[in-house]
Parts: C-alpha cells; structure tokens; sequence
C-alpha cells in the first residue's frame, strides 16, 4: 500500500459503507450515485468502501452487473475529490466469494487503482481454518487486504481468536473491520492483533451498536511480560453511510479525547447510547437486522439524497413499524443528524 495511504488509514479515519442508489426501474441512478459519494467527501469522510454488504452482495449478479461500473465510478468521484485535498482518499472494494472468484474480484479492483480489498468470508463460511487462511493468503496476493469480521445474523460465522492471530501473520494485511456486534469476539480480535506484535495493522470498528465506546476504548494486554495496548482508530460502517458530517466530527472529537490521555467526558458516553438508539432504527435489530439496508436508504431518501428506498432484491424493503423508529430517533436526537448540511449542499451534488 502506497506509504501516504497507509498514513491516513492509520490515521483512523471515517470510511462510510456505501448504499446503492436505484431508481423505481431497480436500475443504477448514476446521478445520485454520484451524488451520494460527492456529499461523502464534501462531509469529511477519510474513504469509501464500495461493493460491500451496504451496497448489496447482489451487485455482482451477471443479470445486475454492477460490481464494476460501482468501482469505475466511485475511483472518478474520488480522484474528483483528491484534486481539493493534500491527501489520498482511501479506496477500498468488497471483495467476496470463493477463491477464484475472490482473487478476480481484488484484480479488477487493483487494476481500478483501489488500495485495499475488504474480504468478506461469508462464501467460505462452512470451510475449516486451514483452508479459510489459504482463501485471505491467495486474496492477499493480490491486493491488500481488511480483515472483515462480519456478525453472522447478516452472513457472517463465528470466528475464533487462533484464526485472527494466524490472520494477523499475512503480511499484505493492513487493517481490520470488527462488525460481530459482539464484545467477547471484538476482544478476541483485537487481542489476537496485539499478540502478533503488528503494530501496522489498523484496527477499525463495524460495530454500529457501539461506535463510541470501540473509539475511546483502551485495549490493554499481557504479552510476552509486557502490556501492549492497541486501539480501534476509525469505523468503515453501514451507519456512517448516513448523517456523515456528524460522524466525521464525531470522530475528531473521540480522537481529541484520547489524545489529551484525560478522563472521558460523560457527554460522550451518553452519546454512545443516542447513536445505538438511532442504529437499532436504522439497522431494524428488532427484526434480526432484515430491514438494515433499506433503513439506511430511508434515512438518505429523507433527506433527498436518494430518490427511494428500493432494492435489487424487491421482498427487501422496511419492516413494519421501522419507518416509525426512524421518526422517533431523528426527533429524539437532532444533533446528531446533518440535515441542514446536505440541504446547503444537495443541489451542486446532484449537478
């Protein structure tokens, strides 16, 4: 991985996971696509992921063909965006499938200029760790890689700690996506990284159930007779797709408490609580996480970045009663949304 951006993934920074904009034909709107990545950027955020669960695994169905024309596209806005900044934007592509489908996948997005694959495992789900390792090594020979701990309500499994620390042995790793939702598995990733002694590895969460808490959290171990301590440093997350100006300074403001090494304000951790609150909204966990993609493009329709809520798949859509927890956390918790923002901004991001 290019040496400046490397600097700003170890940086931490925000990375949302990036929805599909689809028109009432369930066909790509290019506009709005565009249009979503540019308010992305304009808000803050640090990278993009594309091609991941946020932006629908269906993508790369050959009647969807998509995969490529999302990475095409995405590579334009932010080399777009990188003639206004004095740093890189980090591109990161899902990467998904068996082997071969996996290695192809992390050439075309090499090929597209992406620096780094987010590798999800959920194809190789029943496979045992021998040959799941093999799967990350044959990925990682083509491509950096982010480890990607998915919770299996979504298409994830269980993964235990000797698999992350033998992970943490693939040289062409550069960081990691911690989403079990679970802290005991958090834990059990963050700990395996520290006992490899990488200290290059960037550890981001996936935890939209905890965003916080993952951002201000010293992690303290005992190995070798010493305490090493590794933090989570940024979040590439499905909730920061939404409300991202907010979580960029959110962000900032749990980097500035952590950098001032002082005790951390009871503001923030009330916070935490607030921004749980809104995801169960957003990612529907009253109903095991069925609507969490939809949520997520409702609160975009809301605020007139997307058209609608529509997806490839039609049975996928809100749950019932979801569209009124929405309503309720947007009132409950007015500042952490960036309304006022996107509609100062929305017109020259649709030009």
């Amino acid at each position: 991985m290019d040496s400046k951006v490397k600097k700003v993934l170890d940086r931490g920074v925000v990375i949302p996971a990036s929805p599909l904009a689809l028109n009432a034909q369930r066909k790509l709107d290019e506009r709005r696509q565009r249009a979503l990545w540019r308010y992305y950027l304009a808000a803050g955020a640090g990278g993009i992921a594309v091609g991941v669960h946020t932006t629908q695994f269906a993508v790369r169905d050959p009647k969807v063909g998509l995969f490529a024309p999302l990475l095409e596209l995405a590579g334009e806005e932010m080399s777009r965006a990188e003639a206004n900044r004095d740093e890189p934007v980090v591109r990161i592509a899902g990467v998904c499938g068996r082997t071969a489908q996996a290695t192809g996948e992390a050439t075309l997005a090499r090929d597209l200029g992406y620096h780094a694959g987010l590798l999800s495992l959920a194809a190789v789900r029943d496979a045992d760790e021998d040959a799941m390792i093999a799967h990350c090594r044959a990925v990682a020979d083509v491509i950096p890689l982010v480890g990607f701990y998915l919770q299996p309500a979504v298409g994830g499994r269980v993964l235990p700690r000797a698999f992350w620390r033998r992970f943490a042995e693939i040289e062409n790793v550069v960081a990691i996506k911690m989403a079990p939702f679970n802290r005991y598995q958090t834990l059990d990733v963050v700990r395996a990284v520290a006992e490899s002694g990488r200290e290059d590895i960037a550890l981001y969460t996936g935890n939209d159930d905890n965003i916080v808490i993952d951002l201000l959290t010293p992690y303290r171990f005992r190995v070798g007779g010493e305490i090493v301590e590794r933090r989570i440093v940024g979040g590439l997350l499905g909730h920061w797709s939404a409300w991202t100006k907010t979580a960029v300074e959110l962000l900032n403001e749990c980097h500035a408490v952590v950098e001032s090494g002082g005790s951390i304000p009871r503001e923030l951790l009330a916070r935490n609580i607030e921004i749980t609150d809104c995801n169960a909204a957003f990612f529907d966990a009253a109903n095991g996480f069925a609507g969490c993609i939809a949520g997520m493009h409702e609160v975009l329709r809301r605020q007139g970045l997307l058209e609608g809520i529509w997806c490839l798949d039609e049975n996928e859509t809100l749950s019932p009663g979801q569209s009124e927890e929405i309503s309720r956390v947007h009132a409950a918790y007015p500042r952490l949304n960036d309304d006022a923002f996107v509609a100062e901004h929305l017109d020259e991001w649709l030009r």
